[in-house]
């Protein structure tokens, strides 16, 4: 799931936590002159990758497991947005002077995407832009407060093999509190220029710092590291160790929480919006058209946006009507069967394990069916895990942690045990198809994995392919035969609706000015979904707006493209050279991606 352009920018963030953007190898000088146009171009994207690099301490620590404390704390200040700003514009300037007709068909697709990249990149980059975005720099889906602690943590992004990494992880620790201080500066920013969030927003930020501040500094994910050592560490750094790292907490991390909670608390919460809408915020209205075309790669009109959503809702209830006799629930009313399914016991997981092998079973059946779509498949192992106890509460039901380039860190797909009666076992099968195999983990890893493709390619990406290909690859169940059982059947109908309300609720909470209870009753009205689930799902879109439409119009547009090519190739179609026709150039923007597989087509056919 893509974090929102918001950090994406003002942090100078090239890389998300959960989501493949320029995690790349260590970056690669340009020894040899360019002599080709081919050679000329990937040497622009190496410049490019070493300058932004630079830029993206975030990054670095996701490639490396290290980064620079310094460049740490310049996060949420005016210095990475400059310096990146530049380093845009002189991308831009020198591939004007690219022959793009002198390029092999590969490298015409890197130049397209790099383009189109650079040209969204210098769009938020705008001072206008920056100064809708910027001042917003945290929030309580994703924000920094959240994901660095689990970073930081033992099994996180960084290495604890030897006491070097410690020392170098507890350089970061003490860095981070300058980052929540950053955060604060631009949050009173906001409150000068009239741009702030909702109270709903920042409730659920105070509520998290309290979380946070609730537990001693022996059970901060921060402390985590020094609970159990590796035999590398000698005995005598170890209770240096454990006295610094407790230090760290109580003495400088804690603290910054504390100034942080305290000025949300009594100086931006009385100011803060009482309307959780984009709309209501300034300058929201024309930020959350640029949103659908940042998070969905196409300019799309809001109200076509919302009237595409009722009527995916209302084709999606008419076969909902039919699999619910197949659940022994023919009579009464679509919404009757929707209370029904919130409350039989039999729809819903009993304990923790029941979940953990219902996902299990899933990963298997889907295993043995791989060969059947798929002519590549990962080298990075997939596991699953629970989130955390202390990050459960404000998560959806599952999400997906990409695993490392070269295969040694796996990638994750974490599933939610928070609230077990409002969790559904309906939808095992569906949601390890979208967040594990061959959802996400497939995307990502297959990307990051093909080396003949530039980084940005590589570990890039946009929502409307990346959530577009994990919400196509729900559908592969059926053939798959995972939905023939009418419990799975209606998970994955109920998961799909999800995604049709998405388009709804979006543009209503920031196009029609929907309140939140409003859009938690539409998502109740209309589908079997818990209220916990319905109520992270609309304070989701609150604080993210826009990424919630990538899901149905990028997989509308990848089935498109697959009747497309069926009906053009008949007999001589493949599936599984279509996935890799999708899946083996990275993540394209939309139309970039069907100039693709139109490319393809005529080749085929030939």
């Amino acid at each position: 799931m893509q974090k929102p352009v918001f950090r994406l920018i003002l942090a100078a963030m090239l890389s998300s936590c959960a989501m493949p953007q320029a995690v790349a190898d260590a970056p690669r000088p340009a020894t040899v002159a360019a002599t080709t146009e081919d050679e000329r171009l990937m040497a622009l994207f190496a410049a490019d990758q070493n300058r932004e690099q630079a830029l993206d301490p975030l990054g670095t620590l996701f490639r490396t497991g290290r980064s620079d404390p310094a460049l740490l704390r310049q996060l949420f200040t005016d210095n990475p947005v400059r310096a990146l700003r530049a380093s845009v514009a002189q991308s831009l300037a020198e591939l004007k002077r690219i022959d793009r007709a002198r390029l092999s068909p590969e490298r015409q697709i890197s130049y397209d995407v790099f383009a189109y990249s650079k040209q969204d990149e210098a769009h938020w980059l705008r001072p206008e832009m920056v100064a809708l975005t910027a001042v917003l720099p945290l929030e309580h889906f994703g924000g920094l407060h959240v994901q660095f602690p689990s970073m930081m943590a033992k099994g996180g992004v960084t290495s604890f093999d030897s006491v070097d990494d410690y020392d170098a992880a507890l350089a970061l620790d003490r860095a981070y509190p300058q980052i929540l201080d950053n955060a604060v500066v631009r949050f009173r920013d906001g409150l000068g220029s009239g741009v702030v969030a909702s109270r709903m927003t920042v409730s659920n930020m105070i509520a998290q710092l309290d979380a946070q501040l609730a537990l001693p500094a022996e059970q901060s994910p921060f402390f985590t590291p020094v609970l159990d050592f590796p035999a590398s560490v000698p005995e005598a750094d170890r209770q240096r160790l454990r006295t610094a790292y407790r230090a760290a907490i109580a003495d400088e991390i804690y603290p910054a929480y504390r100034r942080l909670r305290t000025f949300l608390a009594d100086e931006y919460l009385p100011a803060a919006r009482e309307q959780v809408c984009l709309c209501a915020m300034k300058g929201g209205a024309g930020l959350y058209r640029d949103l659908i075309e940042q998070q969905t790669t196409l300019r799309l009109d809001p109200e076509q946006v919302h009237q595409l959503g009722l009527g995916e809702v209302a084709r999606i209830q008419r076969e909902m009507d039919q699999v619910r006799g197949q659940l022994g629930f023919p009579n009464g009313t679509l919404r009757e069967f929707f209370d029904t399914l919130r409350t039989d016991p039999r729809f819903h997981p009993k304990t923790k394990e029941q979940l953990a092998e219902g996902f299990a079973a899933a990963g298997r059946a889907v295993d043995a069916q791989v060969p059947r779509f798929f002519n590549h498949v990962p080298k990075t192992k997939l596991v699953i895990e629970p989130y955390p106890a202390y990050r459960e509460k404000y998560e959806a039901g599952g999400s997906y942690n990409q695993g490392s380039a070269d295969g040694t860190r796996p990638g994750t797909f974490y599933f939610n045990t928070y609230d077990l009666p409002s969790r559904f076992l309906t939808g095992i099968a569906t949601l390890y198809l979208h967040e594990g195999a061959p959802g996400h983990h497939f995307q990502i890893s297959l990307a990051q994995e093909n080396e003949t493709l530039p980084d940005f390619q590589r570990f890039g990406g946009n929502t409307a392919y990346v959530e577009g290909w994990a919400l196509y690859a729900e559908t592969l169940g059926y053939p798959m035969g995972l939905f023939d059982d009418p419990m799975q059947h209606w998970g994955t109908l109920d998961d799909e609706m999800l995604r049709a309300m998405r388009l709804v609720v979006d543009t209503g909470l920031h196009y029609k000015g929907w309140s939140r209870e409003q859009a938690i009753d539409y998502m109740l009205a209309n589908s079997g979904m818990g209220r916990s689930d319905a109520t992270a799902e609309v304070e989701r879109y609150v604080v993210w707006p826009g990424q919630a439409l990538g899901y149905k119009i990028g997989a509308l547009t990848i089935q498109r493209l697959r009747k497309k090519a069926e009906a053009a190739l008949g007999e001589r179609f493949d599936i599984r050279a279509f996935h890799d026709q999708i899946l083996m150039s990275g993540a394209l923007p939309l139309p970039i991606l069907e100039a693709k597989i139109d490319r393809w087509i005529a080749a085929s056919k030939g």
